[in-house]
């Protein structure tokens, strides 16, 4: 009796920590995020904003984004703060989603713009092939776990 009592609070730690670690690592492995002056610049020549929220359908309170995000044509910028996490990539797509199930459903329609390794503010570039003009909105998405993180529509 007593092996099964050890083997589940070793399991229940073990498991325990694995999680802590998938959540702790992507923000102890994090480069500085880009200064405020650089973010500030950067959006000045933006074309279009749009706003990142905590209230859509797929955020909860682990998989957020809220702030600011300011699109040209050779950059995306982002002034808020996302939920910590591994593996973000950001996205354009054709229509505004604000879950997994939409985004999956038009996934093949959007296109990847790059990594996010910054979780107070970002800067990603654009590459010259994408034009923002064929594109709605803005996505966070996780791809390690196929997790919607946030959403904004810039036009």
């Amino acid at each position: 009796m007593r092996w099964i009592v050890l083997a589940a609070t070793h399991g229940f730690m073990l498991a325990a920590g694995f999680a802590l670690g998938i959540y702790l690592l992507p923000i102890i492995t994090a480069p500085p995020s880009p200064d405020q002056a650089m973010l500030e610049e950067s959006a000045a020549s933006a074309l279009y904003t749009a706003e990142f929220s905590r209230d859509l359908r797929g955020s909860d309170f682990l998989h957020w984004g809220e702030g600011t995000v300011s699109v040209s044509p050779e950059r995306i910028t982002h002034r808020g703060s996302l939920a910590p996490g591994p593996d973000y990539k950001l996205y354009l797509v054709p229509e505004f989603v604000e879950d997994e199930a939409q985004f999956e459903a038009i996934r093949n329609e959007a296109v990847r713009i790059g990594d996010i390794k910054t979780f107070d503010g970002f800067l990603v570039d654009i590459p010259p092939t994408v034009d923002i003009e064929s594109y709605t909105t803005v996505l966070v998405w996780c791809e390690t776990f196929g997790e919607f993180i946030s959403a904004a529509r810039y036009r």
